[in-house]
């Protein structure tokens, strides 16, 4: 007499034999994932800002990587994974020593973005935000799960331009 065994398909046994995909195999495929950097734009316009004036900030996605909310669709083991990253903090470094975050706020335009710095000194300041992406993944027909991991993305640096602003009186009554 047989006790526990059961009949499978071939195509079967092959599903019960292979292995699961891992936490550690979803951490190493999201910090390898292409991720977007982010873009710090500027506010006022071409980069140049006058000394003692409200400078804003927002994080832009370019079109080239994955951008938060985006889905990637991975091969593990054979198995289809989607990841979908998220951009759980932000930091901004304006250039000049000084710093703002890590914030959730991606920053934004004027009059009601919240991301600002003014600057003291006439000059330059390479300016640039770093993302920390965050994730989520799922197998097909599940539901999205978080992968226990943090990866932190720098973009690429914005030249800004401080300019002194001076007033000048003009006498116009003679003439």
């Amino acid at each position: 007499m047989r006790t526990g065994s059961e009949c499978r398909s071939p195509g079967e046994a092959m599903k019960a034999a292979r292995p699961g995909v891992t936490q550690a195999m979803l951490r190493r495929a999201f910090a390898r994932l292409a991720f977007a950097k982010p873009i710090t734009y500027v506010q006022p316009e071409g980069n140049i800002t006058l000394v003692n004036l409200p400078t804003y900030y927002q994080v832009r996605w370019p079109a080239t990587g994955y951008q938060p909310g985006e889905v990637a669709t991975i091969t593990l083991l054979g198995r289809t994974v989607q990841i979908r990253p998220q951009a759980s903090t932000y930091t901004y470094d304006f250039g000049d020593g000084h710093h703002q975050g890590p914030t959730a706020n991606p920053g934004g335009t004027y009059p009601r973005g919240t991301i600002r710095h003014t600057y003291l000194d006439h000059g330059h300041a390479d300016v640039h935000v770093q993302a920390a992406y965050t994730g989520q993944y799922r197998l097909p027909g599940d539901t999205w799960q978080d992968i226990d991991l943090t990866v932190p993305i720098t973009g690429p640096p914005v030249d800004v331009q401080i300019k002194q602003a001076h007033a000048v009186l003009l006498d116009h009554s003679t003439g």
